[in-house]
């Protein structure tokens, strides 16, 4: 049964695009065949090879996809932090929830295995690289909209910080507590009490 999340209105790329991220999640890569994911987008099994003729390509869409979405939502963070006037501390506990959320799903898991399947298929790693910018990126300008000195230097320090804490959290259940803290410790701000 095709899964209800995806809707006929959404266009047929983009439910194989949903289909794949949810499918890697639940299941890691060995779980990722056409099949499935024509079953879990519900279209046809000739849809999935009509839009992506390889495996790498609807891997490396998949992966830019995500990276896009992630792009999108905090560049509207961003902007935020810009515009209320947010403080360092804050940020820091908006991080925390956002990396780490409430649950360990597929949504969290999915990122990191194509990073990993990246790292050993170098045709994916343009596409990784191109995430890692766009999160580097997206973090000089939240920490200097915070007035962090030296945002730029610190932005991958960031991005790798927020990552790591971000599996520990997904493998272990770890607080997002320590995440707050890192990135404090990161910024230069002073410790919480």
């Amino acid at each position: 049964m095709p899964n209800a999340d995806l809707s006929a209105a959404v266009p047929t790329r983009q439910r194989i695009i949903t289909a794949v991220l949810q499918i890697v999640g639940e299941g890691g890569l060995a779980a990722l065949t056409n099949r499935r994911i024509a079953k879990v987008a519900g279209v046809s099994l000739g849809s999935v090879t009509y839009h992506f003729e390889t495996q790498h390509e609807l891997l490396r869409e998949s992966l830019l996809h995500f990276v896009r979405e992630e792009a999108r939502h905090f560049t509207e963070l961003a902007d935020q932090c810009q515009t209320e006037g947010i403080d360092i501390e804050d940020a820091a506990r908006l991080a925390g929830q956002v990396a780490c959320g409430s649950a360990l799903d597929s949504a969290h898991l999915a990122p990191f295995e194509l990073y990993l399947h990246a790292g050993r298929d170098e045709r994916l790693r343009e596409a990784a690289a191109e995430a890692f910018t766009a999160y580097d990126r997206l973090a000089a300008r939240i920490l200097t909209a915070l007035g962090v000195p030296d945002a730029e230097r610190l932005a991958a320090t960031t991005v790798a910080l927020v990552m790591g804490l971000q599996l520990r959290h997904l493998a272990t259940g770890s607080p997002t507590e320590d995440l707050v803290d890192a990135i404090l410790l990161v910024t230069g701000a002073p410790e919480r009490s």
